[in-house]
């Protein structure tokens, strides 16, 4: 099976998260770029309002596509051990690449967000969702940035993902599980099971979530709040 693009894969995977549907304590947050078109779509069909967590994959020099781990916003990350021990990867070169992701994420929060606060997550059933799942280091990341701000529970939600990642992401007994559409084995590589994988851009991502802003009514910010982001 394959999905013929992301909201395709988006709304296949909102009918695995029917019981979230219309509860005020359910926000659903897109990993940014490539699942917020999936997000939008959950976001849509469960009518829960949707937000961005932003997630940088650290990538092996020369092997970008290699995760030796990841970072989220807030700080929170996660170090692929294994990875880094096997390439003799230095502690200096980990510490020069996840400053330069953390300048990313920065930008991509100004970017997205604006003046609009981050939600609070204090307590809501958070559903983090992203296009796919290879290593789950990006993920892993974001789930331990939700974690510090003590959520009830927390929904990984992904239209396909290798199913060891899936796996490591099912711990119902810490408030973790993992909604998954299709987990594989072989996996290889997301786009492998997306018709149309094209690249989401910055100004897709932003008129996604102006929409979603929109569509949820949310207030204007008041000057007090702006000084808080």
């Amino acid at each position: 099976m394959r999905f013929r693009d992301r909201k395709e894969a988006g709304r296949l995977l909102a009918q695995s998260l029917k019981e979230f549907a219309n509860q005020n304590q359910v926000v659903v947050l897109a990993l940014p770029r490539g699942g917020v078109p999936v997000a939008d779509e959950i976001a849509k069909s469960l009518n829960v309002p949707l937000d961005v967590l932003p997630v940088r994959k650290l990538g092996v020099p020369g092997q970008e596509e290699l995760a030796m781990g990841a970072i989220a916003s807030g700080g929170a990350g996660v170090l692929n051990d294994d990875v880094i021990q096997n390439l003799g990867i230095s502690p200096e070169v980990v510490e020069e690449i996840t400053q330069q992701e953390l300048r990313e994420l920065e930008r991509r929060e100004r970017l997205y967000r604006g003046n609009r606060p981050a939600p609070d997550l204090t307590g809501r059933t958070v559903i983090l969702a992203d296009d796919g799942l290879a290593t789950g280091s990006t993920m892993q990341a974001a789930v331990n940035a939700v974690h510090q701000q003590r959520p009830a529970r927390i929904v990984v939600a992904v239209p396909v993902a290798a199913e060891s990642s899936c796996q490591a992401l099912n711990r119902p007994d810490e408030g973790l599980t993992c909604v998954c559409e299709m987990a594989v084995e072989p996996f290889y590589a997301v786009g492998l099971w997306y018709q149309n994988f094209d690249q989401t851009t910055d100004a897709e991502v932003r008129e996604v979530l102006n929409r979603a802003w929109r569509r949820n009514g949310h207030r204007k910010i008041s000057d007090k709040e702006r000084t808080k982001v």
